[in-house]
């Protein structure tokens, strides 16, 4: 229940308030200014009533201290008509939201307070929002960090003791460690270990299901653990070793493609504090973002010792295919079907279909300026930014606010001439409802059986990493039989040797003839359409195109 603080030397006024406003809201009532300042020390107040007339006291001064206080809570004078000079001069001086005239009116008194309540809770969790989106910019930021220290060629110990300083530090940790898993002894070996007690530790093993490292390694399932101590998974074996205290934990596997690799685990919130759930987001994520660098380690060291430009842009494009969906969602309600062809080794194409929380599904596809390595690491940068929205916000997802996080931190991390553009699509199996945001993307298409025109969906903004600049969206509802078509340039812009593009309105006609089809009946058109195009001709750009047809 929200608060009201009233403020009135007359007892007879303070009764009349609560007769009125009593049940609906909490009231506390205050006889002087001495009063009114304990009730703000011990209460969280959302509306404000000041008496004009109450004794030694200016109003507006009063008001006006209220204000860097407690800026966001709505004030209001209340007093007879009698006395209209200050009236006047209190609304004028932009503290006082309202005037409330004595005697009160019940109807009056309600209304205003309502609306002052209404503007302090919009207020509120607009802050609330914003606090949101600040600290999802700042670990999206401290992801694509960490994604540029994978990219830089430095031994790999050196680069995992970076990684798990820097988590330490976002995580506000006394310690971190990263344990590598060896086949050969089945065991974990620590590689680092970051804190006070990080030496000593360091040459210590840990055998598969042997504590929570050895049970998250065993069983490869992440842990967050409040109260180690009361956890009978947890061995304190070690903190005696090392003279250490374990209080809380994070564990996390490092995983590849099922095998495992690792584990990594920050310990104990400074402060006293405990981890909370999005701090276990954060940590999977860079764990992902740890295995993705402990693989591609391994593959640059075989790299070098063989045809090292040759094999340096392999291991790129290996890295980037891992970006990719190793496989479409399965829906019921939606035939999926998608096929992106690198011109070079690396390319700058990106998509995914990815499933949600609340019965939803996000279709994503980016094109970024360029080729070779400077693309795919823009590439990788998207990627990372896409997955890390998804992970913090769930089925909270607002594209708009998606779309603006990636362009900030591709501004940030990328130059001038490097740019990508992008299309964002969210579908809500339950409504059949489609949210989209173009940015800056070749519009893509909605075909109906009846109907030999597409519908386009444009509206959105520029391509991401040059402005910070507003976004905007469209929603459209999707049917039976309907099939979204989203591509890249790479498609519609496909040469032959004669320099000839395939142009968008061969792609219509080959959708429209074949609508009737299966979503990866139509993609084998449109492909087996421009190859014919193309013909003997060398692929000039990047193809990515992708089906999605309503059931």
């Amino acid at each position: 229940m929200n608060t009201i603080l009233y403020i009135d030397s007359n007892q007879k006024d303070i009764k009349s308030f609560k007769k009125i406003v009593n049940g609906q809201y909490k009231i506390v009532a205050a006889g002087s200014i001495e009063e009114a300042e304990g009730i703000l020390k011990n209460h969280k107040i959302q509306l404000v009533i000041l008496e004009q007339q109450m004794p030694g006291m200016n109003a507006i001064e009063f008001f006006e201290t209220l204000n860097s206080r407690i800026p966001d809570v709505k004030k209001i004078l209340t007093g007879y008509k009698s006395d209209g000079d200050v009236i006047i001069q209190a609304l004028n001086s932009g503290y006082v939201f309202r005037f409330i005239p004595k005697p009160f009116e019940k109807d009056i008194l309600l209304d205003t307070i309502k609306s002052g309540i209404d503007l302090f809770k919009k207020k509120s969790e607009k802050n609330k929002r914003l606090e949101n989106f600040s600290n999802i910019y700042h670990e999206m930021n401290f992801l694509h960090e960490i994604s540029h220290k994978i990219s830089e060629k430095k031994p790999l110990p050196k680069l995992l003791k970076e990684i798990m300083e820097s988590s330490k530090r976002l995580m506000n940790a006394e310690a971190s460690s990263l344990l590598l898993y060896d086949p050969g002894d089945k065991k974990l070996h620590f590689q680092v270990a970051t804190g006070e007690k990080g030496k000593t530790v360091s040459k210590y093993s840990v055998s598969l299901g042997d504590g929570i490292a050895g049970w998250v390694a065993k069983h490869k399932k992440q842990l967050l653990i409040e109260d180690c101590y009361n956890d009978p998974r947890f061995n304190p074996e070690y903190d005696k070793r090392t003279d250490f205290v374990t209080r809380s934990m994070i564990c996390v596997p490092l995983i590849r493609k099922g095998q495992l690799l690792g584990v990594m685990q920050v310990l104990n919130k400074k402060s006293g504090g405990i981890f909370k759930e999005s701090d276990l987001v954060i940590f999977e994520t860079l764990s992902f973002q740890c295995a993705i660098a402990i693989e591609n380690a391994k593959l640059i060291e075989t790299q070098i010792e063989t045809e090292a430009l040759e094999r340096e842009l392999e291991t790129a494009r290996a890295i980037q295919e891992k970006l990719l969906p190793s496989s479409l969602p399965e829906y019921k309600d939606l035939q999926v079907a998608a096929k992106l062809i690198p011109a070079r080794q690396v390319g700058g194409d990106y998509y995914n279909m990815l499933k949600i929380a609340g019965n939803k599904s996000l279709f994503f596809v980016a094109d970024v300026a360029g080729k070779g390595i400077p693309a795919a690491l823009i590439v990788s940068t998207i990627y990372t930014c896409l997955v890390t929205y998804i992970n913090m916000n769930g089925e909270n997802i607002n594209l708009v606010d998606l779309a603006v996080s990636m362009n900030r931190v591709l501004i940030e991390a990328t130059t001038i001439d490097k740019y990508a553009t992008c299309w964002f699509g969210l579908f809500d199996h339950s409504s059949k409802s489609f949210i989209s945001l173009n940015a800056g993307h070749n519009s893509p298409l909605i075909f109906n059986k009846n109907s030999d025109k597409p519908q386009v969906l444009h509206i959105g903004g520029i391509f991401l990493g040059s402005l910070d600049v507003p976004f905007e969206i469209e929603t459209v509802q999707l049917k039976k039989d309907d099939v979204l078509l989203f591509f890249s340039d790479g498609v519609t812009e496909a040469w032959n040797k004669k320099n000839e593009d395939y142009e968008e309105f061969r792609l219509i006609e080959v959708v429209n003839k074949n609508v009737h089809c299966s979503a990866q009946e139509i993609l084998s058109k449109i492909e087996e359409d421009v190859q014919k195009h193309v013909g003997s001709a060398v692929q000039s750009d990047d193809f990515t195109c992708a089906v999605v047809k309503v059931n």
